[in-house]
């Protein structure tokens, strides 16, 4: 009688083993599906977007810029004896090319044509460049060691930076910006470190678009690399970005 009870109690505890084995191997099953659709969903996310941005550039470019160019060249080969009228034509000469130029940085802003020209490295420093010259803050950028990046992962790579570094000076309020690149073992390392105010991580993680950081994390996670962020208020932030190319 004694063994059929202990027999029973085994095979009890059998069956309830291989329930409890069959319930947790089904969440990490699920879990591990559940995180796959929200990658692939946030990929087509970004890749719509950066489409969109990379047909809206195109049309600013090649179509609405030679355009307003066109205007611009007609009216300043217009003869007008009035001087009023001559300085109304002068005026909106000026006007067509603040026009252009605004164009030309939003088009810029959608998809650097450095990118696509000259790769990744070359679009960073014309981008810290431009920030130099527009921005009350110092950019310095540290090439310690290049590698080539495939071209389907250095927009999502370039997008980062330029979140970065748009955030440091939306937020940050800081004075220098320093961006290390460099490679390691078929990595590309981003390191960059501000002097800025700081803030609370865990609070602006706990937002639904804080900072941009969300933004930044499923950038970085489309690619299979790492995000690393460091920063508490009075002592700037510093993020490593660590993202597989080879």
């Amino acid at each position: 009688m004694e063994n059929k009870v202990l027999n029973i109690t085994i095979l009890l505890s059998i069956v309830i083993s291989i329930i409890i084995i069959y319930f947790f191997v089904s969440i990490i099953r699920y879990h591990r599906r559940y995180m796959r659709l929200q990658r692939e969903r946030i990929f087509a996310e970004i890749t719509i977007r950066e489409n969109e941005r990379k047909r809206i550039a195109g049309d600013l470019h090649d179509s609405l810029g030679p355009l307003l160019s066109a205007v611009k060249l007609n009216i300043s080969s217009v003869e007008i004896p009035d001087a009023g009228d001559r300085e109304v034509l002068e005026k909106t000469s000026r006007y067509l090319d603040e026009i252009i130029g605004s164009l030309r940085r939003i088009s810029y802003d959608l998809l650097p044509n450095t990118l696509e020209r000259k790769g990744l490295v070359e679009a960073i420093r014309e981008f810290v460049s431009q920030m130099n010259l527009k921005k009350n803050i110092d950019i310095q950028l540290f090439v310690v060691k290049e590698i080539r990046v495939p071209n389907e992962k250095e927009i999502h790579i370039f997008r980062m930076i330029q979140e970065i570094v748009h955030n440091t000076i939306k937020h940050a309020g800081a004075k220098t910006l320093q961006i290390g690149m460099s490679e390691e073992g078929g990595n590309l390392l981003f390191l960059t470190k501000d002097d800025g105010r700081g803030f609370d991580k865990e609070r602006e993680l706990s937002r639904t678009n804080g900072l941009g950081l969300k933004s930044l994390a499923s950038r970085c996670e489309i690619l299979n690399g790492v995000l690393s962020l460091e920063s508490k208020p009075g002592a700037g932030t510093n993020y490593f970005i660590k993202i597989p190319v080879s």
